[in-house]
């Protein structure tokens, strides 16, 4: 049997179906790291990540995302403002791009339309970037590395955009602040498949179901000593008064969708 394949490697992955690589115990053991030590990841290691990547499935093998490494100074420390000076001690940002500028300029070199300014492709982009991230932050992670997502990035999306020079087309959706770990964050608790999976049809769950189901979240030590710091009746009221409330939501989607306009992606 022929063992070339068609990606860029030039061979097919080693693995036969069934066989275990590690990525279970990888995955389950996750931390977000938020504080990391001096060393830089070089260059070397941040194509392997990125090649990862760009393995990801997408649509249309299309790649309507494109990746920006921020190392240098002073575009780092500005970067990091931009997200309320998150993760200050990470050596590379990572901002993870929805790009239909470079597939309408490839249209414009066949003399062919440029269709993909819409919401359809925006979300379709969105997924593809989504998947490329990950795969980039779980083989980071197999190399030693540590990472945070910035949900930051949906805030001053029009900020980052124009510190990064992103032209009309290209919208920064992931945040990524990633390096070598300096701290041992705990495990966040997570909800479990009782929440989570649904067989065959979705299932809404009852009010004791729902109570059962997010216990694990309600019970946490750490979420009940955020309740108690925020003086708030539970963990829940934590997200919808204090760090996410209607009228931030409201106010933070009004100038994004307008970015969306003004990038292009809106046009329908």
């Amino acid at each position: 049997m022929n063992s070339k394949g068609n990606d860029s490697l030039g061979t097919r992955s080693p693995l036969l179906p069934g066989e275990g690589s590690g990525v279970r115990p990888l995955l389950l053991a996750h931390r977000s790291v938020r504080k990391f030590t001096s060393q830089s990841v070089d260059d070397a290691l941040l194509a392997e990540l990125v090649e990862c990547g760009i393995r990801a499935s997408n649509t249309g093998n299309m790649q309507l995302y494109s990746v920006i490494a921020t190392t240098q100074e002073p575009l780092r420390s500005e970067l990091c403002k931009l997200h309320f000076g998150q993760c200050a001690t990470a050596p590379l940002w990572l901002t993870v791009c929805v790009d239909v500028a470079r597939y309408h300029h490839y249209c414009r070199v066949n003399q062919c339309d440029e269709p993909y300014g819409n919401l359809l492709w925006f979300i379709s982009a969105l997924v593809d970037a989504s998947l490329c991230a990950q795969n980039i932050c779980v083989a980071a992670e197999d190399k030693g590395l540590g990472f945070c997502y910035l949900g930051t990035v949906n805030y001053n999306t029009r900020q980052i955009a124009e510190l990064l020079q992103c032209p009309k087309g290209v919208v920064p959706v992931i945040a990524i602040a990633m390096g070598y770990p300096d701290e041992e964050p705990r495990r966040s608790e997570r909800l479990g498949q009782d929440a989570i999976l649904h067989r065959e049809t979705y299932h809404v769950p009852s009010d004791d179901e729902l109570v059962a189901s997010h216990r694990v979240r309600d019970d946490d030590p750490f979420n009940k000593r955020m309740v108690e710091e925020n003086g708030t009746r539970n963990y829940c009221e934590i997200f919808t008064t204090k760090r996410y409330p209607r009228e931030m939501n409201t106010a933070v989607s009004r100038d994004l969708l307008q970015f969306l306009r003004d990038s292009g992606m809106w046009d329908f």
